[in-house]
């Protein structure tokens, strides 16, 4: 099945097709015309988003019934309309024009694991960034809290490193946001090239380190 005949992505595992309802509707619910690029090879398909404000890339993959061939840029909440719960699917909406992101991806090959980290941990470094956020912005005076400053204040606290792990605290904070530091266990972290990656059960936060050079597509090996 090519890219201008797949219409129907049908998933293998319960759960599937209710967990990106979820991703989706939180894009949407932060940009109305938000777009996403699916990419399918053999029997995994991948959802690649770029949420906004958070200047990271986030993916959540599933595993398909039957194997599809499909690379296509699509409307977010035109997807979410499509998507079938009951029958664990989703519809292939019509292509649209892709943002520039969707044409700058990690490479496909070449991830290795180096470490991991408690999931809990990560949700509780994320909640204390968000907290510290709204503190000091409430602590600001009226006449100061305008959008460069905001802005200015999130950029310092994201820009953080997230421990030792190479990742900058935005990654934990789109994870949380995206739903995807959920239960226990632990995450998962890899890199290829200059690229980072945050791996949960539910999804994944990649991020690009400073003056590395381009990639060719993120991998679509299941999360």
């Amino acid at each position: 099945m090519t890219a201008s005949t797949a219409e129907r992505l049908v998933f293998a595992d319960p759960g599937e097709a209710a967990g990106l309802a979820a991703f989706l509707g939180r894009l949407v619910r932060w940009e109305k015309n938000a777009a996403v690029r699916i990419r399918s090879a053999g029997g995994v398909a991948g959802v690649f988003a770029k949420p906004v404000r958070f200047e990271v890339l986030a993916v959540r993959t599933g595993r398909l019934l039957e194997p599809v061939e499909l690379d296509v840029t699509v409307s977010a909440g035109e997807l979410l309309e499509r998507v079938d719960e009951q029958h664990e699917a989703v519809g292939v909406p019509a292509a649209v024009t892709g943002p520039s992101w969707a044409g700058l991806l990690p490479p496909r090959g070449g991830w290795e694991e180096f470490g991991t980290v408690p999931v809990d941990a990560v949700m509780s470094v994320a909640a204390a960034a968000i907290g510290e956020f709204k503190e000091r912005a409430e602590k600001l005076p009226p006449q100061q809290r305008e959008r460069g400053t905001l802005d200015a204040l999130a950029e310092e606290i994201w820009s953080r490193p997230l421990g030792r792990t190479g990742l900058p605290l935005r990654a934990a904070h789109a994870a949380h946001a995206l739903g995807f530091l959920r239960g226990a266990g632990a995450a998962s972290l890899t890199r290829t090239g200059a690229w980072l990656r945050l791996r949960t059960a539910y999804g994944s936060v990649v991020v690009r380190r400073p003056g590395g050079g381009s990639g060719g597509g993120l991998s679509v090996t299941p999360v």
